[in-house]
Formats: C-alpha cells, structure tokens, sequence
C-alpha cells in the first residue's frame, strides 16, 4: 500500500448575521467559523481523514512540503517516519499523522484506538463547552440548558468585570445545583489590554470563586508564566488547568514539575498529535495530575481526540470538551452546522458520555460534500475591538498560531 494524494480543504460557514459579544474591556465580533479536512488516498482506494489546523498557512504546508514526504510511502510504516521541519510545519505534519493512522487502522481493521496502545473502555465524559460573553442571568440559563442536555460540566468564558463574574458563577450554581462541574476558561482575563486583571485581582477572585466549587479555573494567567500559577495554585483556593498553548513537550513538563496545574490540557490534533498527546497523559499520571481535552472545532475534532482518551482509564484522562454549537433545538454559542455535517453520521451520546466507535479507523465515515458546500472565505473570522489602548485584533485560526493585529 502507497500513499498516493495527500489534500487539505479549508471550508468556512459565514454566520447569517455578525456575532457581536460585548466584554469588559471591548467588543468580539465573530463574522465565520472555518474548519479544515486532511485527504490521504492510496493506490488500494483507502482514504484517511483527519481535522487540521483551520488556517491558511497549515493548507500550504499539507499540500507543498508535507505532500512532498508523504507520498509514496506505506502508512502502515507511519511509526518510522522522521518528518524533519521546523516546530510550526512538525506541529501541522503531526495532524496530518492522525489520517495516516486512521488509513493504517482501517487497513488493520481496528479502530485507531487499537493502533494506540488499545482502549481501556468504550466512552469518555463530555463537558459542554459554550459560555460566550453574556449577562450573569443568561450564563446561568445556558448552564441549566447544558445539564439538561445531559451533560457533566458546563464550560464558560467570564468576561463581565471581577464583580460580575463572581456574581456570574453563583448563578451558575444556583441554576445547576451541586452536582454539575462548572469550569471557568479565564483566558480573556487577560487580553482585556488594560482592563486585563492583575495577579492580586485573580487571587482574589479565585477565592471568592471557590465558594461556589467550580470544577477548575482555566488559563487566568498569561499561560508561558508557569511560576505565577505555581504560586496561584500553592494559595490552594481553587484547582487550575492549562496547557493549551504550550508549544513543546519541555512545557508541559515544567507545569507537571513546578506542581503548577491540577488538569494538563492539550488539543491533540493541533498541539503535537497522538504520540505526543499519549506522553502527556502519562505525565499527567506519574505526576498525580489529571488529563482534559481542549477540542474547539468540529465533530470530527472530538472524535479524534476521543479515540485517544480511551487508551487510557478515566482517573487520569477525565473530560473531553464539546463544543455546544446553537442550533434552532439546542441551547449553544452560534451557529456552526458545519461541524456536524463534516460526519455521515451523527455521534453516540448518552448520560453526558461519548460512546467511541469499535469500527475500523476513525470508527465513522465522513461527509466529503462540505467541501464544495462550504467554500473557505479568506481573512479573519474573528475580530476583539479593545478600548484600552485602542486596537483592534484580527484573530486567524485559533490558539495553533498566533494573534494577528491589524
């Protein structure tokens, strides 16, 4: 068996109107969401797929230099592939690794799981993740609707102002009861420009907020500062999470050794890839750490991600993130069907955990037909409008490259 086309498609779904979502500080404007689908095709008509970075700059490196490797070679090989690059251009090959797996897997007729390492069960918890700049009132009544969606945790992203925020997660409480995690992503805390908060304003805060038992706080430092959460998280207020900007094994190792974080988190198919992904669960596990997915893209992105998390038991690989899109019969963020429409089939949820298909690769077929029906648009798909100092950020892709500033 030989590879014989390695593609990537960038699609994008425009939002019917633009997503305007005021925050202390400035105003988010959300004009579309884009996705990426990864193509490798062999001479016996086997075809992998794999979610990729939704950005331009990964589209040219799968379809120059990363093609240029691939081709020719036998997936069922992949192991000893030496892919040499720079960080940037190994971090893209290694989500192009995940649709040479899945043709190996399929070959094999196994799921990818089996390929690595082999599962230790048939599902993992969902937290659904939405929470997108909003009134106190409203977080609250998403919070409710996500339960009774029959989720486990609620993830939501505070951008009120310390006061409010506070205030926020006691609503939440309020509306969920005590047996729901409620998980706090901090990350605008600290892209506020002048109004970010101050180390002394999120200690205070994290232990106000620890009244009301959130399930973790999320990246409320600038994530690269590892002895400030060293010192966050030896307060003992609250349990943190971060990892998803880390570019390199080395840092996710300094937050293990510094006790920096209680949840090590990671997006496997954009952050290093599966290989990369199982050595940080088994960080996680050596350091009495747990293991949370960040998943922020479409259905194909969360099975990946959950084909990889049932290598390992739940009490070190605990949650897999789903983000809750709105559709016209579900409570969610914004409109983004196509994330759901990139599978043939829809995904096997029940009592807030994914049922992970046993079928061979990734374990459900996909829907080429988003490519033609969802054509990629160019530029941006968010903006941050910032009042002090004024400016705005264009922001392509997600956390896998950096801001850019107009």
């Amino acid at each position: 068996m030989k590879i014989e086309k390695v593609e990537a498609f960038l699609m994008s779904f425009t939002m019917p109107e633009e997503v305007r979502l005021p925050f202390w500080g400035g105003l988010r404007t959300i004009v579309k969401r884009d996705a990426m689908l990864i193509r490798i095709a062999t001479d016996t008509e086997l075809v992998g797929y794999a979610p990729g970075p939704a950005h331009e700059r990964a589209l040219h490196e799968i379809n120059g230099e990363i093609r240029e490797f691939l081709v020719g070679r036998d997936p069922l090989d992949w192991k000893e592939f030496n892919f040499d690059g720079g960080l940037d251009l190994k971090k893209t090959y290694h989500a192009c690794e995940v649709a040479v797996i899945d043709l190996a897997s399929k070959y094999e007729g196994v799921p990818i799981s089996e390929l690595m390492g082999g599962r230790k069960r048939d599902r993992i918890k969902l937290y659904g993740s939405a929470g997108m700049y909003m009134s106190p009132e409203k977080y609250a009544e998403e919070a409710a609707a996500i339960k009774e969606m029959g989720f486990k945790g609620y993830k939501m992203r505070p951008a009120l102002g310390p006061e409010e925020d506070l205030r926020t997660v006691e609503l939440m409480r309020n509306a969920c009861g005590t047996d729901m995690a409620i998980m706090i992503d901090a990350h605008t805390w600290w892209r506020m420009g002048n109004k970010s908060y101050t180390p002394e304003t999120i200690a205070g805060l994290s232990e106000s907020m620890s009244t009301y038992q959130p399930y973790w706080l999320e990246e409320p430092l600038p994530p690269e500062d590892h002895m400030a959460y060293r010192e966050l998280r030896g307060r003992g207020f609250i349990t943190i999470a971060s990892g998803e900007h880390e570019q390199e094994f080395a840092g996710f190792e300094s937050l293990a050794n510094l006790k920096a974080v209680d949840f090590l988190q990671m997006d496997v198919c954009c952050q290093g890839g599966f290989e990369m992904g199982l050595n940080v669960f088994d960080l996680a596990a050596a350091n009495d750490l747990k293991f949370a997915f960040h998943s922020w893209g479409t259905m194909l992105e969360v099975l990946a991600a959950a084909q990889l998390g049932i290598c390992r038991d739940e009490e070190v690989v605990e949650w897999l993130e789903y983000p809750c899109y709105a559709y016209p019969d579900k409570r969610g963020m914004y409109p983004f069907p196509l994330s759901d429409d990139i599978l043939a089939d829809e995904l096997e949820i029940s009592d807030g955990y994914l049922r992970v298909p046993d079928t061979p690769g990734l374990g459900i077929e996909i829907n080429e037909e988003v490519i033609n029906e969802y054509p990629f648009i160019p530029g941006p798909w968010s903006f941050f409008h910032q009042e002090s100092p004024r400016e705005t950020i264009a922001v392509t892709g997600d956390h896998s490259i950096k801001w850019l500033k107009s």
